[in-house]
């Protein structure tokens, strides 16, 4: 730390010079967050001091998280679902299988996930002292559903299926492992933590929320293309009851019982979340997923015109193509079976995928040269 303070001229040269280091959005497909609407970044300057984890002292801020999860619990066909705000996807599934061991009085916990499933589960298990016992995917890169009856046994606290899956952008057959759910007593949690704000609004999209009567909660994430600011994660549950078996007590507190695994909790991206939402309605948020899709096609469409097909047609915004080289400048990332992986957010606009499929097919001039 400094002896003496120095100026404010000095410190934001400073930290401007810092914040022109960073990669930004610019020519990076790789990306599940996106630049936050203008909306969202008003209202999370307007909130910016509010903590979610003192309730009783920001009233309103608390009433907007109420608002945000009855949203996007009717977005998700169950009105009455119960919630909070989270600091993204890798707490709400924690707090998923947090619940789900509580829940169970398995001896040897396990629970069953898809071999597409996020690292934040492998953190939840160690957190958890939980084996995780992983399903492979089919040929359509979803969890093979033939092969979960055979992982659950009578430890198994929970199975686990992807809405928008990160590399390949599918999603697991959620209707049969609801059935299997239900057959079995078992929680179900859908990660959708990014599908979540993408298939509500496509139509024809297969279930995957609370209309399957074997979910038992979900995880989506407002920050990604929801275009709030970071961090705007979401956990809901079915009832009231299943959240609150996290409960603790805080009695210092405004409030005296707590089921948030987080302790202070910002306001400021929950009043980001609820603003867009409401600003765009859905119409709006109907129309930013179409762009987002239609990008994709179009990407796909070009890609193939050079030979490089994609992996699995997509359910969501998100492509993996057998393409071995990256044109230079651009950040894309890669899956774990070697494909070559592009997220279309909004940032990935039209212009952004023709200049990209200008630079595939200047990379692949130059290999005939």
């Amino acid at each position: 730390m400094r002896e003496h303070g120095c100026s404010e001229d000095s410190l934001f040269s400073f930290l401007h010079a810092k914040k022109s280091e960073d990669r930004g959005y610019h020519r990076v497909l790789s990306s599940m967050c996106s630049l936050p609407h203008p909306v969202a970044v008003r209202a999370h300057m307007l909130f910016l001091e509010t903590n979610l984890g003192d309730p009783g002292l920001f009233l309103g801020t608390a009433s907007l998280e109420a608002m945000l999860i009855a949203r996007l619990g009717n977005l998700l066909h169950h009105p009455r679902a119960a919630g909070y705000a989270t600091s993204g996807g890798t707490e709400s599934n924690i707090q998923a299988l947090r619940i789900a061991k509580k829940r169970a009085a398995a001896t040897s916990p396990n629970v069953v996930v898809p071999e597409s499933a996020h690292f934040s589960f492998d953190k939840a298990c160690d957190l958890l002292s939980v084996e995780m016992r992983t399903v492979p995917s089919d040929a359509q890169f979803r969890m093979d559903a033939d092969c979960v009856q055979d992982a659950v046994d009578r430890n198994t606290i929970a199975i686990v299926g992807v809405a928008g899956t990160t590399e390949y952008g599918t999603v697991d057959p959620i209707e049969v492992l609801s059935d299997i759910a239900v057959d079995r007593d078992l929680l179900l949690h859908v990660d959708a933590a990014f599908g979540g704000l993408v298939l509500p609004f496509i139509d024809g999209s297969e279930p995957f929320d609370f209309a399957l009567p074997g979910v038992a909660s979900i995880s989506v994430d407002p920050h990604k293309m929801g275009l709030s600011t970071i961090p705007a994660g979401c956990l809901l549950t079915r009832d009231e009851k299943t959240l609150h078996l996290c409960t603790v007590d805080t009695p210092y507190l405004t409030v005296k019982h707590a089921c948030t695994l987080s302790g202070t909790r910002p306001g400021a991206p929950v009043a980001s979340a609820i603003a867009v939402m409401d600003y765009l309605g859905r119409d709006g948020m109907q129309a930013i997923v179409a762009g987002c899709m239609k990008n994709t096609r179009r990407l796909i469409a070009g890609m193939e015109t050079y030979g490089y097909p994609v992996a699995v047609e997509p359910a969501v915004n998100v492509a993996a193509f057998s393409c071995p080289g990256v044109p230079p400048g651009w950040i894309v990332s890669r899956t774990r079976r070697g494909h070559l992986r592009i997220v279309c957010m909004p940032h990935v606009h039209r212009d952004v995928i023709e200049l990209f499929l200008e630079a595939i097919g200047e990379m692949n001039a130059g290999k005939t040269d």
